[in-house]
C-alpha cells in the first residue's frame, strides 16, 4: 500500500511539468522568453507553471522582422495530472500544458530598392 502511494504520488508530480519546443522557418532565430535571451530555435521549454500561465516570446533573425507572440498552459489537457488531482488534489493546478510543437515563419525585411 506504501509502494502504491508512493508512485501515486511520483506519477502525479511528473504530470506537474509541460514541454514545448519553439521552432522558427528559418531556424537559428534567437528566442527571447518574457524578455529574456534563452537560446536559438529549435528551442524547447519545460517549465512547472500553473494552468492559464501565459509566456511571451520574441523571435529575432538578422535579415527578418521580429516576431511576437504569446502562448499559454491551456492548449492540451494533461490526462496523468488529471487523474492524479483526482486521487490527491493538489495536480488540478496543472491539469492542462502546451502543445507540443509552436512553430513561426519569419517575414524577410524588404529590401528598399532606392525608387
Amino acid at each position: 500500500m506504501k509502494r502504491a502511494l508512493c508512485l501515486l504520488l511520483v506519477a502525479s508530480l511528473t504530470g506537474c511539468t509541460s514541454t514545448t519546443v519553439i521552432k522558427s522557418v528559418p531556424e537559428g532565430a534567437t528566442v527571447y522568453l518574457n524578455g529574456e535571451r534563452v537560446g536559438t530555435t529549435p528551442y524547447t521549454l519545460s517549465d512547472t507553471k500553473i494552468v492559464g500561465s501565459s509566456n511571451s516570446i520574441t523571435l529575432k533573425k538578422e535579415g527578418y522582422r521580429d516576431f511576437d507572440a504569446v502562448f499559454s498552459k491551456t492548449e492540451e489537457a494533461d490526462v496523468g495530472a488529471i487523474i492524479g488531482g483526482v486521487l490527491v488534489l493538489v495536480p488540478f493546478l496543472w491539469t492542462m500544458g502546451y502543445k507540443p510543437t509552436h512553430t513561426y515563419e519569419l517575414t524577410p525585411l524588404r529590401i528598399e530598392t532606392g525608387k
